[in-house]
């Protein structure tokens, strides 16, 4: 209906109820008081008609959606109702000298039940139709604060949704067994297995925006021991802001179940440190360098020089940052291999970068037991190339990505990465370029890591292969190591090895069945299977060992600490960057890992201790 037919037939059916509420009134009263004459009457109507359409008007009731009707439009009926019947009471002291208050009381009241009912019955109608019409999922609210009955009223009025809700569940035990919005609130967080099981309850809704990522695992531990589909609400500041609806809903993802909550940084000092800056990332089509890029434009660099191997990972990132940061600063792909000294002199030189993350790596633990030579030309001839070459042009920061997998080694990729921090350190000892490492462990999502080999396996219909029952890693988003990393390079003085916070280790086991369950499967239909320990992995990792504790500083920032930096072997890490790629491929391993694990005899003169 238009807007005008619909005035049109709400100005018809007020005057209507106007003129029967009054009418009836006095036929209802004229027997017992004698009190009206067809004189009083007919101005009376005449004046209650208009003044009940004028205020109305005023108060908008021509112009609200009563199929959404609520105590607010109920409200807005009752104050137009009661000052039409002042208006009158006005009129009839003025032209009667006599105000007929039983007539007037009898009216307003017959008056709000016809306007109030009129209206609300369209709400009834669609309500009571909806409800019988369409098929909607049963759907369980976690939370009966603001957000869940927000939540609640928003599926009730939209009838296109396809959620019915059913109840809520809360830990509050004052709102638990009343009544929101003709809900029950039937019991906390741990009946959520029972409450679904006897309500028959197809979707689950977490709405409670202020839960902690500790909290939010707890509860889908719980959920997941039900086969109901579990998502969350979006936060109330991105609904208000108009950013998302209310109802738009999302699934959990295995990055909120890590039970670790976001830090803040320190953006003053990272913006001194690259605002207005040249910045060169290197590896930075991976996974980590597309990430360390997309937070350094943030903080709108002068210019961003994106230097990679691969040509299309490189084009990908070069296109992103071009298209949402346009013309803010200059961006400029260089491929160009870490392993080609001349040519990352060529880049240092050129482009003259004022700081250098060094992401690119050889990182794939197995991948590298079997290529330890190609491990040792990239992650350490690499990182002395890009190094030496900030050391010669007066670069004035750089920062070593490297890992967990350095600390006390098993396998040649972290031997290597233990190598590349020794040759930072050893820079350190005599250059103006400050130099750092900075270590964390897997990453979430990043190319080679579980979380993309368990969703094709479970895409596939399993087996999810895990090796071990008990091996546990840790785990960081991508976005979160990569602002640390940042913030970790803000405090560089040179010679340090940051290590992120990881939070508490996670089974790998646990993580597969995280994703199974988050997938829509049970853990009945998608087989995990045990396989056995690959070659040169370890159970558990470590991010310091017991030589790089710090017992007086530990802590430099929320999240940040720093290690020691002990024991540079300068003359054995120079033999083996001069001859370790003329030796057998199980001598140049067994080499590395003695001296990544310090189990070498020093020679005379080169042990170098020193304490940050």
């Amino acid at each position: 209906m238009s807007y005008r037919k619909r005035l049109g037939s709400l100005v018809i059916i007020d005057s209507i109820i106007v003129l029967t509420a009054i009418y009836f009134s006095y036929f209802f009263l004229q027997p017992y008081f004698n009190i009206f004459t067809s004189t009083v009457l007919l101005i009376s109507s005449i004046t209650l008609l208009i003044s009940h359409h004028v205020f109305a008007y005023v108060y908008r009731l021509y112009k609200r959606a009563w199929e959404y009707a609520s105590i607010g439009e109920l409200i807005s009926i009752a104050k137009a109702v009661t000052f039409s019947i002042v208006i009158l009471g006005i009129v009839q002291v003025l032209a009667f000298g006599n105000v007929y208050v039983r007539v007037l009381m009898l009216t307003w009241m017959m008056h709000i039940i016809f306007i109030g009912g009129s209206r609300f019955s369209w709400r009834l109608f669609r309500d009571a139709f909806y409800r019988e019409s369409q098929d909607k999922k049963r759907t369980l609210i976690i939370g009966a604060g603001a957000a869940g009955t927000m939540l609640v009223r928003q599926l009730q009025q939209n009838h296109d949704l396809e959620l019915k809700p059913i109840a809520f569940v809360d830990d509050d035990l004052k709102k638990q067994n009343l009544q929101i919005y003709d809900l029950p609130v039937l019991g906390g967080i741990n009946q959520i297995e029972e409450i679904v099981k006897n309500k028959n309850i197809e979707n689950i809704v977490i709405a409670i925006p202020s839960l902690n990522k500790k909290g939010l695992n707890d509860i889908f531990q719980e959920c997941s021991k039900t086969k109901a589909k579990t998502q969350i609400m979006p936060l109330i500041e991105d609904v208000m802001l108009g950013k998302v609806t209310v109802n738009s809903f999302r699934d959990v993802q295995v990055e909120d179940l890590l039970g670790r909550e976001p830090v803040k940084l320190d953006t003053e000092s990272i913006s001194e440190y690259l605002t207005d800056k040249t910045i060169l990332v290197t590896g930075a089509g991976g996974s980590i360098g597309s990430e360390i890029c997309r937070q350094v434009s943030s903080f709108n660099p002068k210019k961003l020089v994106l230097v990679g191997h691969g040509e299309n990972s490189i084009y990908q990132i070069d296109m992103e940052l071009r298209n949402k940061y346009k013309t803010h600063f200059e961006i400029i792909p260089v491929i160009g291999d870490v392993q080609d000294r001349n040519r990352m002199f060529e880049v240092i030189e050129r482009h003259a970068p004022d700081v250098v993350y060094h992401a690119a790596a050889h990182k794939h633990v197995p991948l590298m037991e079997y290529n330890p030579k190609e491990a040792v030309k990239n992650n350490v001839f690499g990182t002395r190339n890009v190094a030496e070459a900030c050391h010669t042009f007066g670069v004035k920061n750089f920062v070593l990505v490297s890992t967990d997998k350095a600390v006390n080694p098993t396998n040649v990729m972290g031997a290597t990465k233990r190598m590349a921090e020794l040759v930072i350190q050893n820079l350190a000892l005599s250059s103006k370029t400050k130099f750092a490492a900075v270590r964390f462990g897997n990453v979430l999502g990043s190319r080679g890591s579980v979380i993309p080999l368990f969703k094709k396996q479970i895409q596939t219909g399993g087996p999810v292969t895990v090796t071990h029952s008990e091996m546990t890693r840790y785990f960081m988003t991508i976005p979160e190591a990569s602002r640390l990393v940042l913030q970790a390079g803000a405090l560089a003085r040179g010679g340090e090895i940051f290590v992120l916070d990881m939070g508490e280790p996670v089974k790998i086991v646990d993580l597969a069945k995280n994703l199974i369950t988050l997938s829509g499967y049970t853990l009945d239909e998608i087989e995990i299977r045990f396989t056995g320990l690959r070659p040169g992995e370890k159970m558990f990792e470590e991010l310091l060992n017991e030589d790089e504790i710090h017992l007086d500083k530990g802590q430099i920032y929320p999240k940040i600490y720093i290690g020691k930096t002990y024991n540079l072997y300068t003359e054995e890490v120079k033999e083996i960057l001069a001859n370790g790629l003329e030796l057998e491929v199980g001598e140049l391993s067994k080499r590395l890992l003695d001296l990544a694990n310090n189990r070498v005899e020093a020679k005379e003169g080169s042990l170098v201790s020193i304490v940050n």
